[in-house]
C-alpha cells in the first residue's frame, strides 16, 4: 500500500474510533441521567482523554514514519493502544487535580464532601467518587480541556508524575531516612 493509501486507512479508522468513543459517553451520560444518578466526571475526563489520543494521532499522521504508518494500518490495536493511554493518563490527571499536588487558577477546583467525623469509611470513598465535583461552570471547562490535553500530549502526564516523584525523593534525601 502506498502512504497516501495508509493515511486513508488510519484516518478512516480513527473516525470509526473517535464515534465509537464517543457514542460510549453519550451512552454513559443517557444512563446516568435515566437512573437519575449524578454522572461520575471520571467518564467524561477518561473520554477527552481518549478523544484527544485520537486527535494526536491524526495529528502525526504526516510526520510519522513509513513503517510506523504501515504499522497502524494494518492493526486497529495500535490504533487503539494510544487513546487508551490518553484515557489512564486523563484519569492519573484527574486524581493529581483531586489530591491537590496540581492546582493554581488555570486548573480545576473541586467540590468535595466532607470526611464523617470518626474518619474516613467506605461510604466517604463512595461519597467522594460519587459526589465531588468542579466547583463551577469554568471549573467543568478546565477539567475537560486539561483531561484532553492528558490524551492529546502523550508526554504531559507522565513527566508531572516523574517531577512529583524526583521532588518527594529530594526532600527524602534532604529529611533523611
Amino acid at each position: 500500500m502506498s502512504r497516501v493509501e495508509n493515511i486513508y486507512v488510519v484516518t478512516k479508522r480513527l473516525i470509526v474510533m473517535t464515534a465509537l468513543a464517543l457514542a460510549a459517553a453519550t451512552a454513559i451520560f443517557a444512563v446516568s441521567l435515566l437512573l437519575g444518578e449524578r454522572l461520575m466526571l471520571t467518564h467524561l475526563a477518561f473520554t477527552c482523554g481518549i478523544i484527544g489520543g485520537f486527535v494526536s494521532i491524526q495529528q502525526r499522521l504526516k510526520t510519522v514514519s513509513d513503517d510506523e504508518l504501515a504499522l497502524l494500518a494494518r492493526s486497529w490495536f495500535q490504533i487503539v493502544l494510544i487513546p487508551i493511554f490518553g484515557g489512564v493518563f486523563a484519569l492519573v490527571l484527574y486524581c493529581l487535580f483531586l489530591s491537590g499536588i496540581i492546582s493554581g487558577h488555570i486548573f480545576p477546583q473541586f467540590t468535595m464532601p466532607d470526611p464523617p467525623a470518626g474518619g474516613p469509611d467506605t461510604q466517604f470513598m463512595i461519597d467522594v467518587l460519587m459526589k465531588t465535583y468542579p466547583s463551577t461552570g469554568p471549573d467543568v471547562a478546565k477539567l475537560l480541556f486539561w483531561s484532553f490535553v492528558a490524551g492529546f500530549s502523550e508526554r504531559f502526564v507522565p513527566q508531572i508524575v516523574t517531577r512529583v516523584s524526583s521532588s518527594v525523593e529530594e526532600r527524602k534525601s534532604k529529611d533523611g531516612p
